[in-house]
């Protein structure tokens, strides 16, 4: 199990610019910390912009991702659910104790949906940083600048990746989501029929994981043996396909 802080988060450090901060990079991250632990393949489970990498990265040639996770994220993200997300990542930069913390974890995360006491402590736990003076959230609040919505448009189109993308789905989605709303998680479903979906009763974006119920719901299909076969059959025929184009090109 491998869970990665990306650039600017968590352990991870910070970037010298704001406008390094973007897909091409993250994607360029990951694809080198897969060769530095010499993973060949991958089951990705990604939240919000984590399940937008994994989709990214699966619709690519030769993908490393033999099972995608997309938790409470699609094809298509509205312009207001873009600057919903932009507002929860807004902070002051400085907080003067924990409690302040996680007053304001508690109000941005309001929608994970089913937390209990311990899980909130741990999320306060992992998302602070002691400074000088106080506290601040465990991230480089210049990444909000990735969730700016593009002017002039309605939102986010990412359908062309979608459609490259060749290895089982679940999409995860929040009963009150704004982010993945249920027309666009239908018209995915649409497009690739195998794709199975899981709605989380009473979730908004997005739903935590961190109940059992999600918990299992996500094991279950990494662990499906249909799937497993169904991810065997994919690569088998992509050996198959590049075996054939390396035989074009010594012919």
């Amino acid at each position: 199990m491998v869970c990665p802080d990306v650039a600017g988060r968590g352990e991870s450090e910070w970037l010298a610019a704001s406008l390094a901060y973007h897909f091409p990079q993250f994607l360029a991250d990951f694809r080198s910390l897969l060769v530095r632990i010499g993973a060949r393949e991958v089951d990705w489970i990604g939240t919000s912009m984590g399940g937008l990498l994994g989709m990214l990265l699966a619709s690519q040639p030769s993908s490393p991702v033999r099972s995608l996770v997309m938790n409470d994220v699609g094809a298509f993200v509205p312009l207001d659910a873009l600057r919903r997300i932009a507002a929860n990542l807004r902070a002051p930069a400085r907080f003067a104790t924990l409690a302040e913390i996680e007053a304001h974890i508690r109000h941005t995360h309001r929608d994970w949906g089913d937390i209990d006491e311990a899980q909130w402590a741990h999320l306060v736990r992992h998302g602070a940083r002691r400074v000088d003076g106080g506290w601040r959230l465990h991230y480089d609040p210049r990444i909000a600048l990735l969730a700016q919505p593009v002017p002039f448009a309605p939102g986010l189109y990412f359908w062309d990746a979608w459609y490259r993308v060749r290895c089982p789905v679940l999409l995860v989605r929040g009963e009150r989501s704004g982010v993945l709303p249920a027309a666009v998680a239908e018209a995915m479903i649409e497009a690739k029929p195998r794709t199975r979906l899981v709605e989380i009763a009473g979730a908004g974006h997005a739903p935590a994981l961190m109940s059992a119920a999600e918990i299992e719901a996500v094991r279950d299909f990494v662990q499906d043996p249909a799937a497993r076969e169904e991810r065997r059959s994919f690569h088998a025929m992509m050996a198959a396909h590049e075996d054939r184009l390396g035989e074009r090109t010594r012919g």
